[in-house]
């Protein structure tokens, strides 16, 4: 990257990030100075922040188990978005769009992650209101009225990364308070707590979207604020492969590739099967074939077997797991060899 294009002030205040995951190295502009919330005398654990004589009580950040292990360009494209190439610049939105399963989620906290920030989540509904997103007011000790920062303002103040998760779950009105947050003018305004709320410099902002029936459209004002659009896609056998092993890591290798087959079996026919889903069948399987072992039933090539091609009794449980989990269409996919 060009360095002549950092105001000289921010010189000091710029930090250079690196992943591993999308070998993209990044410069990431920080204000001069950022806002430091203060801790509340009652509860260590629950800072807070005042804005024009408004205290605002924050939450808490996720700390999760998660990592990307799918295609590194889509973590490449994310933190792209969020990249700002002039002090004058202001990053992006993305918003990650795919069928349930694909791995949304796990991407755009990975990428967050990857920013080595905070990262908050707010999981959208059909309920949800303009208040639930930015604060709501809460009946405290002796009838006081106590202000609630959301997981998306507090990220907003503390210069953090927000994932506004299945946001077109979400009604446009709702959507409509969020407008002057996803332009340049970065600031969001509280009703309730009569107060403007602007983000701090590192704030960062990603939304995912569901590909299905059951959201909403969004409104061609908030549309084309949520740019650009990512789309995750069923990942190729390799991939799954690498997140079911990431996931199980103590699923046999038999099991494993039983399952992913099934999966590129159903994804060239069209069928929503996810990877997600592969993964909560080959849990199930392997519980099935614990189960029996542990109440003294057949221990022949269970969980642990170390043949090449799956067992009968592996057969059985992941027909059963499938059948259970996916309903009984989905067994008509499922490799026989063996059998």
């Amino acid at each position: 990257m060009d360095n002549s294009v950092a105001d000289p002030i921010h010189k000091q205040n710029r930090a250079v990030l690196h992943s591993p995951k999308c070998d993209i190295s990044l410069t990431i502009m920080a204000p001069t100075q950022k806002s430091k919330p203060a801790s509340n005398p009652a509860s260590s654990s629950a800072p807070t922040h005042e804005i024009s004589n408004v205290t605002l009580h924050l939450s808490d950040p996720v700390d999760l188990e998660m990592q990307w292990v799918g295609r590194p360009e889509l973590m490449s494209q994310v933190l792209a978005a969020w990249f700002q190439v002039h002090p004058d610049d202001f990053p992006l939105a993305p918003r990650l769009v795919g069928k349930p399963g694909v791995g949304k989620t796990t991407l755009a906290y990975a990428a967050g992650k990857a920013m080595d920030q905070e990262v908050y989540f707010f999981q959208a509904t059909m309920d949800t209101r303009p208040e639930d997103l930015i604060v709501t007011p809460v009946v405290a000790e002796a009838g006081k009225l106590k202000y609630v920062a959301s997981p998306l303002v507090t990220a907003m103040i503390r210069g953090g990364i927000v994932v506004v998760d299945e946001g077109n779950r979400m009604s446009e009105k709702s959507w409509a308070s969020l407008a002057p947050l996803l332009d340049q003018r970065r600031y969001v305004e509280s009703l309730v707590a009569g107060i403007r709320i602007p983000a701090d410099g590192a704030f960062r902002f990603c939304a995912t979207m569901n590909d299905d029936a059951s959201t909403f459209d969004l409104p061609e004002y908030i549309h084309s604020r949520l740019q650009p659009q990512i789309f995750i896609d069923f990942p190729e056998a390799d991939e799954e492969r690498v997140i079911l092993k990431y996931n199980l890591p103590y699923a046999p290798d038999q099991v494993v590739e039983y399952v992913v087959r099934f999966l590129q079996v159903a994804h060239h026919l069209g069928e929503p099967y996810t990877v997600r889903d592969g993964i909560n069948v080959a849990r199930y399987a392997l519980k099935l074939m614990g189960a029996k072992r542990s109440i003294g039933g057949d221990t022949k090539d269970g969980p642990g077997s170390t043949s090449e091609e799956t067992s009968a009794p592996q057969r059985k449980a992941l027909t059963q797991a499938i059948r259970m989990i996916l309903g009984e269409e989905a067994t008509e996919h499922l490799d026989h060899r063996g059998d």
